[in-house]
């Protein structure tokens, strides 16, 4: 439906539901004739004030409204802080079970933060959607204010109506002389030094500077917009990535989220500070053992050109990885962040007959890949029934593990002889062999263990930083704009042998009107009073104003 349009007596065209005409300031409204000029918005018709409303301008008023978004950004704050209360799922450290972490480290409030959703809360679809109801806010209270100030701005004359004139809260009328014509000259060279721009009508004038300070807000608006904008895109595919990858000497590994490239670690190494330097000797005092100075990863990265295995791979780039100087490839960068020294990576048992401690043959097992069964020959056979590595009995008191880091490793074996070829269960940890079900003749029986160094390497990527980047720069343009200028305009209009002068500023006052003093020196017009001030000062309302020479 659209807006009923009505012609002020000045020619302008304006909406119904205008309270002031934007060209010559009348008061269109018994409620704007009876009170002050609305300069907020200069009395244009807002569509969130709207009396009949149809379905669409209710949700219009709803986003628009400062109340709702204020309320929106309580709740994103609230729910931020929370989300800070413990790890979120992909900052958390480890890699075990994620029930078991928070249960383990945080007790039942832990458990009932990971069953609340509460450990990828950033990522949750309530937490989204918010972020993207403040975004649609502050687009809708953009265009409600913004789209009908400009145009009120646009369409201001310099002849306004005596209703807007005086009214406003910086007001003076003089009676014209002979030395009127001269001091309206004076005037005019003050303002234009003090950078003011000039517009004249029929001997009227409109003085204006700073107009660009009213779009503070929107800018500001802007700037928010965008930095949610980078926000959001965050959650599509392959905008942001975060994560880490542990990757052992001699390992190629997919690096995560770009499965088509593989890094080799072909070696780890890590200098530490001379203990005899007496420049560090506090810090190997607080450390009670040697301080690494610097560690790294000789990398080399690969890409495949198939999908199906590693046949096809392609050398791209090799480089010793340190912290902050990662290898960058296809928006991609990997970051030495960690590192894990004499890591078990190998254990190597043998199948042993208790009675006669013969054996036969040996198995060695991947602590982070190991295989289901090991075939020894003759008939000879064990079998991987279960694997914890970081083995610890759960709140159930059942069998589990932390995480997949092999600290603690423990094993389930079946083991199947020709003499037992239904098969014998042993259970086996670091210095522990059990026989759980039944005594056994037979049992594995631990020889050789190998360990490796581990990097942790930081995967990130991240194009949505030039967004967030825009964002917060346009903010801060938007924040100075709008604080550190004024937007200030000074009417002088010739009225039944009056020189009236009204002034208006939205935001410091008390600047505006020395500025306007300085401006009417050595001329015989009137300074216009604070109205304000004078009503609280005396309760008269009829204020006319002082001499030029005497400073309000």
């Amino acid at each position: 439906m659209k807006d009923k349009l009505k012609t002020c007596e000045c020619g302008h065209i304006h909406k119904e539901g205008t309270d002031m005409c934007a060209a010559c300031g009348k008061p269109l409204t018994d409620e704007a004739k009876s009170e002050g000029v609305n300069m907020r918005y200069e009395g244009a018709a807002i569509r969130s004030k709207k009396q009949r409303r149809t379905i669409l301008d209710q949700i219009w008023a709803f986003f628009s409204s400062v109340k709702v978004g204020i309320w929106i950004i309580i709740i994103l704050l609230v729910a931020s802080a929370v989300g800070t209360l413990f790890p979120q799922e992909n900052l958390r450290p480890g890699i075990e079970d994620a029930a078991t972490f928070y249960e383990r480290e945080y007790g039942s409030i832990g458990l009932l933060y990971y069953n609340l959703g509460l450990n990828e809360l950033y990522s949750s679809w309530w937490y989204i959607a918010l972020i993207v109801a403040l975004a649609v806010s502050i687009v809708v209270a953009s265009f409600d204010r913004g789209i009908p100030l400009y145009k009120a701005l646009k369409a201001q004359r310099v002849t306004r109506h005596p209703h807007f004139m005086t009214r406003q809260r910086l007001f003076a009328a003089t009676k014209a002389s002979a030395s009127t014509s001269d001091d309206l000259e004076k005037v005019t060279v003050a303002l234009k030094k003090k950078r003011y721009t000039i517009r004249e009508e029929n001997g009227n004038l409109l003085a204006e500077k700073n107009r660009f300070a009213r779009w503070g807000p929107y800018v500001n608006h802007v700037g928010l917009i965008l930095f949610l904008a980078g926000c959001l895109m965050r959650y599509l595919p392959g905008m942001y990535v975060d994560t880490t990858m542990w990757i052992r000497e001699g390992e190629r590994a997919p690096v995560p989220e770009a499965s088509e490239y593989l890094v080799e670690n072909r070696g780890f190494s890590i200098d530490y500070y001379d203990p005899e330097d007496d420049r560090f000797q506090d810090a190997f005092a607080n450390s009670n053992g040697l301080v690494t100075e610097s560690f790294m990863t000789d990398a080399v990265l690969y890409k495949r050109s198939g999908i199906l295995g590693d046949d096809s791979i392609e050398k791209v780039d090799e480089k010793n990885i340190f912290v902050n100087d990662p290898l960058k490839f296809d928006s991609f960068s990997l970051y030495q962040t960690d590192y894990r020294e004499n890591e078990l990576h190998e254990m190597t048992f043998t199948l042993e007959q208790k009675e006669t401690n013969e054996t036969f043959g040996e198995l060695t097992i991947n602590l982070i890949n190991p295989e289901g069964t090991y075939d020894l020959g003759d008939g000879y056979e064990v079998r991987l029934v279960n694997y914890f590595p970081n083995f610890y009995m759960n709140s159930n008191n059942e069998p589990s593990t932390r995480n997949n880091i092999p600290d603690n490793p423990y094993f389930i074996f079946e083991m199947i002889t020709p003499d037992t070829p239904e098969g014998e269960t042993s259970v086996v940890g670091i210095q522990q062999n059990l026989e759980p079900l039944q005594e056994n003749e037979y049992k594995m029986t631990f020889v050789d263990v190998e360990l490796a160094n581990v990097s942790i390497l930081t995967v990130r990527k991240d194009q949505t930083l030039p967004l967030l980047i825009a964002g917060g720069s346009i903010f801060i343009i938007g924040l100075v704009q709008g604080s550190y200028w004024a937007h200030r305009r000074v009417w002088i209009q010739q009225t039944d042998g009056k020189v009236w002068i009204a002034g208006h500023t939205n935001r410091n006052w008390l600047s505006f009107q020395k500025e306007l003093s300085e401006s009417l020196e050595d001329t015989n017009l009137l300074t216009p009073m604070d109205q304000e001030e004078q009503k609280e000062s005396d309760g008269s309302a009829d204020v006319s104003g002082q001499k030029g020479d005497k400073h309000a």
